[in-house]
């Protein structure tokens, strides 16, 4: 738990230090957000903003991490490090669209079969990885079942070595589309995202911590309640450096922001929400946790399905937040009553986990 808190603080005193270093080099280069002209009219102001915060983020996080386990002595694990890569190799991907976006002053950053090629490198060398390196126990650190609170009786492999790693592999690229576009789709006001990123990283924190305490493995003897699989406290050391990074940077990213995170930051969330879930074998469990992000991308959904088929728009404006801005609410009230929401669904899924538990023991 000290290397959790450990790095947990050190991504915090990064982030705070980082983010005003990293405005100041933006400033002086001219990196400055490009604002859509179909947006929020109220958005004009933002035009100029220094953009790519997600580089402050991912860095902050991934030193800590390697820090906290160099302070303490400890070895980062595989679980740890994949979940790491994921989210950085896909900032990489966001910084090239932000990078282009500002160069070109335009929305369209990369071109969509570059950008695809990008994440599907990243998503599927992520995901062959995972199910590479077994511990002492054989465990690796994903699993070709689907999960919910912890692995279910359906297997990907269906008694299929190859089959089963090419389903898990389209299973896992999935995963990290949909929830990277729905963490995309949320960064569209002051702190939401960030704000929201930071509730949901802090249930996997008690989720990897509460999964090491009842870990199979460590127990004399196996019951029905504990959870099979490697590098639960690794992967809390994890959450917890995000959750901090995110904290850190949404001193600067409140309303009116001094920095946006950008699709740097967005697609390196979504990442390591993604590369948690099937880690932490709570990949349908990140549906409930991530709410917020569900509503958000689901209102983009609705919003095209129903142009498309009526001629008729369900709300003024999509995504989400967009509506209640058009609806007069204030850029603060949105976002405010958006992260409770979002600490909402955080509290159902951390109660469905403990239920799961709670069940199993009785």
């Amino acid at each position: 738990m000290i290397a959790v808190l450990l790095a947990a603080c050190l991504a915090l005193i990064f982030a705070l230090v980082g983010t005003p270093l990293f405005i100041r080099v933006l400033v002086k280069k001219g990196y400055g957000q490009f604002v859509r002209d179909d947006g929020p009219t109220s958005h004009a102001t933002k035009r100029g903003t220094p953009t790519m915060g997600g580089v402050v983020i991912i860095g902050a996080a991934v030193l800590a991490y390697l820090l906290g386990h160099l302070f303490t002595g400890s070895v980062p694990t595989a679980s740890g490090l994949l979940v790491l890569w994921l989210a950085a190799g896909l900032a990489v991907v966001g910084f090239l669209d932000d990078f282009i976006k500002i160069k070109k002053q335009r929305s369209l950053g990369l071109r969509p079969m570059p950008k695809l090629i990008g994440q599907a490198f990243v998503g599927i060398s992520f995901a062959v990885l995972a199910l590479q390196f077994p511990n002492s126990f054989g465990e690796t650190p994903a699993s070709t079942k689907v999960s919910f609170i912890r692995d279910t009786n359906l297997d990907l492999a269906f008694g299929s070595a190859i089959l089963g790693l090419i389903l898990f592999v389209i299973w896992a690229n999935l995963i990290v589309t949909a929830v990277s576009n729905a963490v995309n789709l949320t960064d569209g006001l002051d702190g939401l995202a960030a704000g929201a990123s930071v509730v949901v990283f802090a249930a996997y924190v008690v989720i990897g911590t509460w999964q090491s305490t009842q870990n199979c493995n460590l127990m004399s003897e196996a019951t029905n309640a504990c959870y099979y699989m490697r590098d639960p406290r690794d992967l809390a050391m994890v959450a917890g450096a995000m959750a901090a990074a995110c904290f850190g940077f949404l001193w600067f990213n409140t309303s009116p922001a001094k920095i946006f995170m950008g699709d740097t930051g967005s697609l390196a969330i979504g990442g390591a929400f993604a590369g948690l879930a099937i880690m932490s074998r709570t990949e349908l469990l990140l549906i409930v946790l991530g709410g917020l992000f569900v509503i958000i991308t689901l209102s983009v959904i609705i919003q095209v399905a129903s142009f498309k088929t009526t001629g008729k728009r369900v709300f003024r404006m999509a995504p989400l937040q967009h509506h209640f801005e058009l609806k007069g609410w204030a850029e603060v009230t949105i976002v405010v009553r958006f992260w409770i929401i979002a600490a909402l669904f955080v509290i159902a899924g951390i109660c469905l986990f403990y239920a799961d538990w709670v069940a199993r023991i009785g």
